[in-house]
Formats: C-alpha cells, sequence, structure tokens
C-alpha cells in the first residue's frame, strides 16, 4: 500500500485515512467500560466457547448470530461468568476457522459479523482500530488525531483497553508513540506475540541481523 493510498486505514498526504467499517455496533456497557447485558434476558439469548490457541483458550461469546466477546484467560476487565451465556460447541464454526486460519499465518482480515457493546466514543475508537491494516501499527496519538483531537490520545487508550474483540478487532497494533508497548489486556506477552505473528518475514530477518 502506497503513502498516498486513500483506502481504509491507509494514508493519504501523510495522515491516517479514517473509513467506516460495517459492523454493527450498539450500545450497552456500563460506566466502567465493563462488557454487561443490557438485560438478563440478554445474557440468557448468549452463547459462549472455548478456542484453543497460541495465546491460550480464548472465550468466544456470541448472540443473536454476532460475535459480541472474545477473550483471553485472565483477561484484565474481562466479563463476569454470569454474562456468557451457555456453554455450547456449535454454531462457533466460522470464527473458530478464521482463528486457526489467523494464527497459521494465512488471514490478515476477520469476516465475522460483530457486535460489541459500548458507548458512543469507545465505538468510535474501536471502528478505527479496524482500519489499521494487518502488520502495521498505530500511536494513540495517531488515532487520537483521526479522531480530530490530538488531545484525546488518552481516552483512545482506555477505550482500546476496554476493547471487547480481542484479536478480531485489533488495539494490539495499537503502540505508544516512540513505538513501545503498553497495557494490554491480555497482557504484554500476548501483544508481542500477535504483533510478531504479523510481522513480516522480511522485517523479522533484518531484524535478527
Amino acid at each position: 500500500m502506497s503513502a498516498g493510498d486513500p483506502r481504509p486505514g491507509g494514508r493519504a498526504g501523510g495522515r491516517l485515512y479514517v473509513a467506516r467499517c460495517p459492523c454493527v455496533l450498539p450500545t450497552g456497557a456500563g460506566k466502567s467500560g465493563r462488557y454487561r447485558p443490557e438485560t438478563e434476558r440478554e445474557a440468557g439469548m448468549r452463547t459462549h466457547t472455548l478456542v484453543d490457541s497460541p495465546v491460550g483458550d480464548l472465550t468466544v461469546v456470541a448472540q443473536d448470530g454476532a460475535l459480541v466477546g472474545l477473550y483471553f484467560e485472565g483477561h484484565r476487565r474481562g466479563p463476569s461468568a454470569d454474562v456468557l451465556g451457555t456453554r455450547t460447541g456449535e454454531g462457533f464454526e466460522a470464527v473458530r476457522q478464521q482463528l486457526a486460519e489467523y494464527f497459521a499465518g494465512h488471514r490478515r482480515q476477520f469476516d465475522l459479523p460483530l457486535a460489541p457493546r459500548g458507548n458512543d466514543f469507545q465505538r468510535r475508537v474501536w471502528e478505527l482500530l479496524r482500519t489499521i491494516p494487518y502488520s502495521e501499527t498505530r500511536s494513540y496519538a495517531d488515532l487520537a488525531r483521526a479522531l480530530g483531537d490530538p488531545a484525546l490520545a488518552q481516552a483512545v487508550g482506555a477505550a482500546s483497553a476496554r476493547n471487547p474483540l480481542s484479536v478480531v478487532i485489533p488495539c494490539h497494533r495499537v503502540v505508544a508513540a516512540d513505538g513501545s508497548l503498553r497495557g494490554y489486556a491480555g497482557g504484554l506477552e500476548r501483544k508481542r506475540f500477535l504483533l510478531g505473528l504479523e510481522e513480516p518475514a522480511a522485517a523479522a530477518a533484518d531484524r535478527l541481523f
């Protein structure tokens, strides 16, 4: 992708180009930003399953045919067990396949129906995260500028930390302005692993030598 490429996640004139994503993004997070159901009935409509991965078991939560959560073991600010719904092995075939392809290095973009819960600002940030291309990173300041206010960098970091769909919405691609890795709900070792997985072979070779 060239420096002047205006496609989603590219840069036009040196600036991050922001495009709207087709994902569904309804509200429903509490003041703490934790993933919470709107009603007990809604929680009862959810199902979840465990997916094995190189970064440990992933808890995947779905409702009405869309993913509403994907969490690591020991996920910081993860949901309580009572909002995960019934555990099942059925209905998650597509996400299992796409996660397997991603971790095998064969998939760069997920094609899944998403419905993460969050307030308006969080949803804007999560939508923007989806425009960051595979194997690239952006700083919190980059994203704040893309939202129109450089002073929002800290707020962007907070919203990114509350992303309920880890890996699929790639908050691991956000780094500090100096390129260092900062807080990640799944832990910095997992963030480092995911970035390494996406690193182009040529760049990895250059780093070794």
